[in-house]
């Protein structure tokens, strides 16, 4: 009844929102302590969308003077009924198609920091908008950016219009419960259920308004009519439809991922599994169908799932009691609670807020463990409170992907060594045992590789690889520029050379002319047969682009190997393989092997795809393991067995690890 007051619905539609919805998760729920029913998050972004969709101006009633006068409160709540009716239908039609089609993992988008941070802002909501009821005064609900700012100034004006008894009415309320509720919390092992306090309260006020008939005397706003009997199912109005899908689907992801989230928790708490998708299916059918009995949008209650928790029910069967006990308030004595003050509703729905404002400490929690997390939390805070409850979580959303997407753009880079005599590598900054290995540099990501990181990945191998890879490249373009025209030069000399010979020749030929003459000493032309098959085209065996660093003059980087370990990267896309093929073909320029380990197969199958292996990559260049890399590298360019067992004992392996090692070829070969 409370939660219907924020659902801006009257209080008896809660009483139904208690029982149909709970009896078909009764039959297709997989949670055995999850409790169904009405949820303050839920209740509040409903409300929003009920006010906005009818406002208490569309129902004003002129006066005879032309004046506004009163508000047509029975209509304005049979609309309100309908909206609420039509969003909760469509919820849980979204919730049944996702959960059809499998999408149950969308609640992984929920982290935890965002449902926390997003509960928290709810309840200033959800406080906010009980102060009319505390303090007895008219104020209108806003809607959109900024509504609760505009609320809060609106309750200030109001202030001095208070009424006095309703304030000690919720004076007395909250100050009796909150007491009530420490001692449950000091004495919950000692008592063998927490003291109902709500329904006590609930039937302490209804009799003292009653015979004291505090809404004449005082002029305290009380729950007014409560019908008897179940109304029959009707079916939503469907005009209202294109209004709301929107915020249908918003309620049914934070429904879902409330209820996913307290039955997990459960679940693992008990030993049994809970199927997201299953859940999904039951809470959408319990929308569905409570839609056709004016329910309004259902979730996982967290104080009624933690009593029935803590009390030791472990089913379903908790609920149907529940549900028997709903039936007989709504078909004898809910009548009996029309005398009942808003203002001790409203104390309810504030106090049994105080879990979730306990949630603030999460500031000192994720400052010490995450500080990301800790952004995630304050954003969703700010955004809910400020932006609304369907676009706050829109944002906080965003926001949380965003900061997935920064942190894969902003890895962390190593460079690993060995741990002497192991197979293990870690990152030489971080441990010192792990030491370098003489000529390879073994290089990896913290996160995968993909377009929004791919050149950084690049970018850091450069620097971290300690070679001037950009520099050496066009020193070594350089040099082979000038090579390819010095043997241009020498090459027209050749001609020269060779068309002097052919004169000289023609000329011995002919006989005519004095051989001294022409040519000084008949011994020249035979000189010159000599160097024309010695000349400089016969001294370059290579083409100046293949040849070696040394031959040009350059120093070689004493790095001879890297080691790319993909073993953190789950996928890669275009852009990746691109900036691979780029890292293989400017290494192999500078004369540095580049290798590739730790890769899932399903890695080497995307390579595959796109093409990446063929004449200058090849398939021998992946391995396993780093370590079978490493193992590789030593030995090509340390052919001696005893040399490469010399060095440091970089090559050797504990004895059970020996036979496994001994066949890192064949599977690199495989691979």
């Amino acid at each position: 009844m409370a939660y219907a007051l924020l659902a801006a619905v009257p209080p008896v539609f809660g009483l139904y929102t208690s029982f149909f919805p709970v009896l078909v998760y009764f039959i297709f729920g997989t949670s055995r302590h999850v409790s169904i029913g009405s949820f303050a998050v839920l209740s509040v972004m409903l409300g929003t969308i009920t006010e906005r969709m009818a406002p208490d101006e569309d129902f004003m009633i002129s006066s005879s003077n032309g004046t506004n006068g009163t508000i047509d409160t029975e209509a304005r709540d049979m609309m309100r009924v309908k909206v609420a009716t039509m969003v909760t239908f469509l919820s849980g039609i979204f919730q049944i198609m996702l959960g059809l089609i499998q999408f149950g993992f969308v609640v992984t988008y929920l982290s935890d920091p965002l449902v926390r941070g997003y509960t928290t802002g709810a309840a200033v909501h959800v406080l906010i908008s009980q102060l009319k009821y505390v303090f007895g005064i008219a104020v209108p609900r806003k809607n959109g950016p900024l509504a609760l700012v505009y609320t809060i100034i609106d309750v200030f004006k109001a202030i001095h219009l208070t009424n006095i008894g309703t304030l000690v009415v919720s004076i007395i309320a909250m100050s009796t419960m909150l007491g009530v509720k420490v001692i449950n919390d000091i004495f919950k092992s000692k008592l063998p259920i927490p003291i109902p306090i709500e329904l006590i309260e609930v039937i302490i006020a209804t009799v003292i308004a009653s015979n004291v008939d505090l809404a004449g005397k005082y002029g305290i706003d009380i729950v007014g009519d409560i019908p008897k009997g179940l109304k029959a199912p009707v079916a939503p109005d469907f005009s209202l439809a294109s209004s709301l899908p929107g915020d249908a689907f918003a309620l049914g992801i934070v429904g879902y991922g409330i209820t996913i989230s307290l039955g997990k928790i459960f679940a693992l708490k008990h030993g049994y599994e809970v199927d997201s998708n299953q859940e999904l299916i039951a809470l959408g059918l319990s929308n569905f169908v409570g839609g056709f009995f004016q329910c309004f949008a259902v979730s996982c209650s967290m104080s009624r799932s933690l009593v029935q928790e803590t009390t030791g029910g472990n089913t379903q069967l908790a609920s149907a009691v529940s549900c028997t006990v709903i039936l007989v308030i709504i078909l004898e004595i809910g009548a009996l609670f029309s005398h009942l003050p808003k203002a001790v509703l409203a104390s309810i729905v504030i106090v049994n807020l105080k879990g979730m404002f306990k949630q603030v400490t999460d500031i000192c929690h994720f400052w010490r463990t995450n500080k990301i997390d800790l952004m995630v939390w304050i954003v969703t805070l700010i955004c809910t409170i400020l932006l609304g409850m369907d676009l706050g979580l829109v944002a906080s959303i965003g926001f949380a992907l965003l900061t997935v997407i920064f942190q894969t753009q902003l890895p962390k880079y190593s460079i690993l060594g060995q741990v002497p005599n192991t197979d293990i590598y870690r990152d030489i900054k971080q441990f010192e045992e792990a030491k370098e290995i003489p000529g390879i540099k073994i290089f990896q990501s913290s996160a995968t590789i993909y377009f929004a990181n791919a050149e950084l990945y690049e970018k850091a191998l450069r620097q971290m690889s300690g070679i001037n890879v950009t520099r050496l490249i066009s020193k070594k373009k350089k040099r082979i520029t000038k090579l390819k025209q010095h043997l241009k030069k020498q090459e027209k000399q050749e001609k020269k050379r060779a068309k002097k010979e052919k004169k000289l020749r023609k000329g011995l030929e002919s006989g005519s002319g004095d051989i001294a003459v022409i040519s000084g000493n008949p011994a020249n032309f035979n000189n010159l047969e000599m160097d024309s098959s010695h000349g400089p085209s016969s001294e370059v065996d290579k083409k100046p682009e293949d040849q070696d660093l040394e031959a040009l003059g350059l120093p070689k980087p004493e790095v001879h190997s890297i080691i790319l370990d993909l073993t953190p990267v789950n996928f890669v896309d275009s852009v990746c393989i691109k900036i691979m093929r780029n890292i293989f073909r400017d290494f192999k320029d500078i004369e540095v092997d580049i290798y590739l380990a730790g890769c899932h197969w399903a890695i080497v199958q995307q390579f595959e795809q796109g093409d990446f292996f063929g004449k200058n990559i090849s398939k021998s260049q992946l391995f396993p393991t780093v370590h079978d890399a490493v193992r590789y590298c030593l030995m090509k360019h340390n052919p001696s067995t005893d040399q490469a067992h010399s060095m440091n004992g970089y090559l050797s392996l504990p004895p059970s690890l020996e036979r496994e090692t001994s066949s890192a070829n064949t599977i690199s070969t495989k691979l």
